[in-house]
């Protein structure tokens, strides 16, 4: 049974930075290449069973030519750092965050828009819409990477250590941690609160401390992260549904056989569906656990309020961006065929 490699942040960077890219030795075949894929999450996380499903199906059918490493928890470093390493080849593939993806390129900026999605099914569909997505992950091959498929993040809501959040005006001059990216910063403006960025690794230690009043992220984050220890409200405002996504490092994608491909994008299409699988069942364990070991307390607010305050993004981001026009129609279309059951 392959193990799994758990090697030091630190030293495996420093490699890596010393020119030791996905093909390098540590197979013990040299006609073996390494793929290594990093990510932020724990081993227990859907993104990780869906990561080692992949991996079983690659070796199975691929196995003579290719060793997958996975390496979860940040241990290849950031988000942003596992980005640049999969732009120079030093990894294979990561997975990013949406969020983050939109610092590399504006087409991502679509996803990031708070109340985008009219409910989860108008979400799932859209993303599933190669219309929707292809343009996207395509419009970052200069940048050295493209992306490959999408994993579902579910809702993001905002969680916070001592105040509840009822309404908008419940997180004026609240520290809140966002992700690294222009939108969210701007969304917290129009909420009132200070939007915090930084890197989900650092979270923990910032809300222990109290340097934020809060965060906002999926109920996984409570308990597979530990933020449930802390924050002890946390409010269904559904703010955003922001995919994370699996990218890859594009001369390796170009360096595939057509027959290698064709395998590689069965593995990612499994990816995807067993990641999804996990998902809402991973879901319902963290919210029982969370509210029953950790003491959070579930709040159910109005969220039109929010989305009032929000709405001025959408216009905005159509004015900044009018080619992405077209996809944010598409995305309308799933909105109506899909829409909220509370509509």
């Amino acid at each position: 049974m392959k193990h799994f490699k758990r090697v030091a942040a630190a030293s495996l960077s420093g490699l890596l930075a010393a020119g030791c890219l996905a093909g390098c030795a540590g197979s013990g075949d040299d006609d073996v290449q390494i793929i290594r894929i990093g990510h932020n999450q724990s081993t227990s996380h859907p993104t990780h069973i869906g990561l080692t499903a992949f991996e079983e199906f690659i070796e199975g059918e691929l196995g003579d030519k290719y060793d997958i490493q996975i390496f979860p928890s940040e241990l290849l470093g950031s988000q942003n750092e596992m980005v640049q390493l999969t732009q120079t080849g030093a990894i294979t593939f990561c997975v990013a965050s949406n969020s983050l993806l939109e610092t590399f390129s504006e087409n991502y900026t679509l996803f990031n828009l708070p109340y985008l999605f009219s409910s989860a099914e108008a979400y799932h569909a859209s993303m599933d819409d190669p219309n929707i997505i292809d343009p996207i992950f395509e419009s970052t091959k200069q940048a050295g990477f493209e992306g490959v498929t999408w994993l579902d993040a579910g809702t993001r809501n905002f969680y916070t250590i001592n105040t509840p959040i009822n309404t908008p005006e419940d997180l004026h001059g609240l520290k809140i941690r966002v992700q690294q990216s222009p939108t969210n910063v701007r969304m917290m403006d129009l909420l009132g609160g200070s939007a915090t960025p930084m890197g989900f690794g650092d979270v923990y230690t910032a809300l222990q401390s109290q340097m934020l009043d809060g965060a906002e992220n999926n109920e996984l984050a409570l308990t597979n992260n530990g933020h449930g220890d802390v924050c002890k409200y946390y409010s269904y405002n559904m703010h955003q549904m922001i995919p994370d996504m699996l990218i890859a490092n594009i001369a390796f994608l170009d360096g595939l056989s057509e027959e290698e491909r064709a395998i590689f994008d069965e593995g990612f299409e499994l990816l995807n569906q067993t990641q999804r699988d996990a998902w809402e069942s991973s879901v319902e364990e963290a919210k029982d656990y969370a509210q029953n070991v950790q003491g959070v307390e579930f709040l159910y607010p109005d969220i039109e309020p929010f989305q009032e305050a929000l709405a001025p993004m959408h216009e905005e981001m159509l004015n900044d961006y009018p080619d992405l026009a077209p996809i944010y129609d598409l995305i309308q279309e799933h909105n109506a065929e899909f829409a909220s059951e509370s509509e």
